[in-house]
């Protein structure tokens, strides 16, 4: 038995709830934000001003620049112009939206709390594929032996102790799930705007 197919039975079961062809987990959600922003070599991204301090790092990290706008949002909001959705405070049932990049989190203090991970919803079969390579290494899903490494890539992976805890706690899933944290003016840090 393949250990790993714990993984593959949690992201089955949150692609179904959200309602996306493909879910790709991995560590955390900042970097299923990064990996989403190095697919689609962001450039300039508009950020709301109060969001958590990883998402321009992310951003930053991924060769993009970031400035900020006075923008509200309740558990979910857009890295314009990209279709990358910072998804990290919401899991609703059908949430997700066609031709998007919704990035989800599962830290201590969100709806599927196993202490850390993150997920990818998209519906495009080539992202899922070299999203799936990105966060292994740029290694496929087989012996290490058997494979033929073209790609360089991170370690972004979820193990599958995460993956079995979170489709325990996703199993009790409501229909919608919001956390509403309380985020600083990040537009004041001059570090993420140095240099635009």
């Amino acid at each position: 038995m393949n250990p790993y197919s714990a993984v593959r039975d949690f992201e089955n079961f949150m692609s179904s709830y959200v309602g996306s062809k493909y879910a790709i987990a991995v560590d955390n959600c900042t970097n299923a934000i990064f990996l989403c922003c190095k697919y689609l070599k962001v450039k300039k991204v508009l950020l709301p001003k109060r969001t958590y301090v990883s998402v321009p790092c992310a951003v930053i990290h991924a060769g993009g620049s970031v400035s900020f706008e006075d923008s509200r949002w309740i558990g979910s909001y857009q890295l314009k112009p990209y279709p990358i959705f910072d998804s990290a405070c919401l899991l609703k049932k059908n949430m997700y939206s066609p031709g998007s990049f919704q990035c989800v989190s599962f830290s201590a203090n969100k709806p599927v709390a196993i202490g850390k991970g993150g997920m990818i919803f998209t519906d495009d079969e080539n992202a899922n594929h070299w999203f799936r390579m990105a966060r292994y290494s740029g290694r496929r899903e087989i012996p290490l032996n058997e494979d033929e490494i073209t790609m360089l890539g991170w370690n972004m992976y979820m193990t599958p102790e995460q993956a079995s805890r979170g489709l325990v706690l996703a199993y009790f899933l409501k229909e919608e799930n919001l956390v509403k944290p309380k985020y600083p003016d990040l537009s004041r840090f001059e570090i993420y705007t140095r240099g635009m």
